[in-house]
């Protein structure tokens, strides 16, 4: 192969020939690019037929860990990093607004509509937690009625669609409108840090990589406003000990909050959300 392109690799030019004239021109030149990389995959690491047999096994395995309570091919994006570079790669966000982050597959749409300062905890099972919450548009100024939906795991470091024998239906899950000057609160529990899951083909990948699978203790929120940005983002525990090998890559130094004990019991949190506005054609989204 001394010479020899990857692109000039006799498969990748007759994929190319073959979808000259494709429907889709956008799909075709994408799979072009992976197959060229391919090539210089198997070129680079003399792949095997072994291997290969090996690497559609595991592909397998991780489509059929999928069910209605588990994505592990979102998981699997997740920790090679791939969505997180599709988010910094999507995501413009200027100078001193909140960091966009992957969503995770923990996440459920439709929570429940929750008044400002109700608890999300519906089983009341782990420390007490307060946060209290603005959102704020570039200038400063707090967005009154800007949506926003939070989800964390529990004291166990459990979501409740992981065991939804076990935890009641939307526990620590809530939709809340932030009031006068954007400012929320709402009550739940500490969320303890947690491992992704081992079970799987994708835990299973880590730990033959050598990857640590513990994220760093957090809580998620999805906010939307017109006119804005929708913000997809964690606010982690500045002082949890997994903070700096979080696998899936989401901590940020702006997403870092403290997690203070309260008066008497449990804890308190306070964390500012900087909204963008939306660009002239560009997605909310």
């Amino acid at each position: 192969m001394d010479g020899q392109t990857d692109t000039q690799l006799p498969f990748v030019q007759a994929f190319a020939a073959r979808t000259a004239d494709a429907r889709d021109r956008r799909l075709a030149d994408a799979l072009a690019v992976l197959l060229a990389d391919l090539g210089a995959l198997i070129r680079l690491t003399n792949a095997s037929r072994a291997d290969l047999k090996a690497i559609v096994g595991f592909l397998t395995d991780v489509g059929r860990a999928c069910d209605d309570n588990r994505q592990e091919w979102v998981l699997l994006a997740d920790v090679l990093g791939l969505t997180g570079a599709i988010e910094d790669h999507n995501t413009h966000r200027p100078a001193g607004a909140t960091p966009n982050t992957l969503t995770g597959p923990f996440y459920r749409p439709g929570a429940p509509l929750r008044a400002d300062g109700d608890s999300i905890s519906l089983d009341g099972q782990g420390d007490p937690m307060t946060l209290h919450a603005v959102v704020a548009d570039p200038d400063g100024t707090g967005m009154n009625g800007a949506v926003v939906e939070v989800w964390q795991a529990n004291a166990r470091g459990v979501y409740e669609n992981q065991e939804p024998d076990l935890q009641p239906e939307f526990n620590l899950r809530g939709t809340y409108r932030t009031g006068p000057e954007g400012r929320l609160t709402l009550r739940s529990i500490k969320p303890a840090g947690y491992s992704i899951p081992q079970d799987g083909p994708v835990g299973r990948l880590l730990a033959r990589l050598g990857i640590a699978p513990v994220r760093p203790a957090h809580l998620h929120f999805r906010i939307t406003a017109p006119d804005y940005q929708t913000l997809t983002t964690h606010v982690f525990d500045r002082a949890d000990p997994a903070i700096d090998r979080d696998p899936l890559f989401a901590v940020h130094p702006a997403l870092l909050a403290t997690f203070a004990p309260a008066p008497g019991h449990g804890w308190t949190v306070d964390f500012r959300f900087v909204l963008a506005r939306v660009m002239p054609g560009q997605d909310p989204s």
